[in-house]
């Protein structure tokens, strides 16, 4: 029999819980299923211990999954996980083909707790034009066109 959604759930907020309380990252697990609901993967949160800002839940659990499946496509799965996720977060979910997301804490709830993702979300949304963010400075563009023109020529594989 299959894990119900708030047993998967659980699973997440078990492994956030753990490495939380040993210090290792902040209260974020996550949890990917195959299109059988078949786990294929735990993680969670583990910035403090590893000195890596990317190194959030998703992130984590969708490195481990890639790994369990042999394939970066996660194409048919599903990320469960305790909080929405980040804009980084977001993005890499995207790019591994994940199309559905099942999250516990809102947006609102991380800020509440002292996280910033709003901080990112508002950067964004006004064209990232804060320089007190990050500054952005576009240079030497011809000469990287030359690597994506190889890139292109040699019809590699796109993800």
């Amino acid at each position: 029999m299959k894990p119900s959604s708030i047993e998967l759930m659980q699973l997440a907020i078990d492994k956030a819980r753990e490495t939380m309380r040993a210090d290792i990252g902040g209260p974020f697990g996550a949890l990917i299923i195959d299109k059988e609901g078949k786990i294929v993967a735990v993680s969670s949160n583990s910035v403090l211990r590893d000195h890596d800002p990317t190194a959030h839940a998703e992130i984590n659990v969708i490195r481990a999954a890639g790994k369990a499946i042999g394939s970066h496509d996660l194409s048919g799965c599903t990320l469960f996980t305790t909080a929405y996720p980040c804009p980084m977060c977001l993005g890499a979910i995207i790019w591994s083909n994940i199309k559905k997301v099942v999250y516990g804490c809102q947006k609102e709830d991380t800020e509440g707790i002292g996280f910033r993702d709003d901080f990112i979300y508002d950067f964004i949304n006004n064209g990232m034009q804060d320089l007190n963010v990050l500054e952005l400075e576009e240079k030497h563009r011809d000469a990287c066109l030359e690597l994506f023109k190889e890139y292109k020529e040699q019809e590699k594989q796109l993800y």
